[in-house]
């Protein structure tokens, strides 16, 4: 099962964040991603079970970047 994170605030240290994130890569050890955008930071550890192509890189936007998911 894929590991995510997220957290809004002004004060976001990305370093802090990423080693939040590497807590979670038992949960996926086969990618990582990081949106970093103030005030939002969003991070995901992925498991790639069925689809193991880059298809499914995390997190991932719409065509224009202004909508993010993980």
């Amino acid at each position: 099962m894929c590991g995510i994170l997220g957290a809004v605030d002004y004060n976001i240290n990305e370093s802090h964040f990423e080693k939040m994130l590497d807590t979670l890569a038992h949960r996926g050890p086969d990618d990582k991603g990081i949106f970093y955008k103030k005030p939002v930071i969003l991070g995901h550890q992925r498991l790639s079970i069925i689809d193991t192509s880059s298809a499914g890189h995390q997190p991932m936007s719409d065509k224009d970047e202004i909508v993010w998911i993980v």
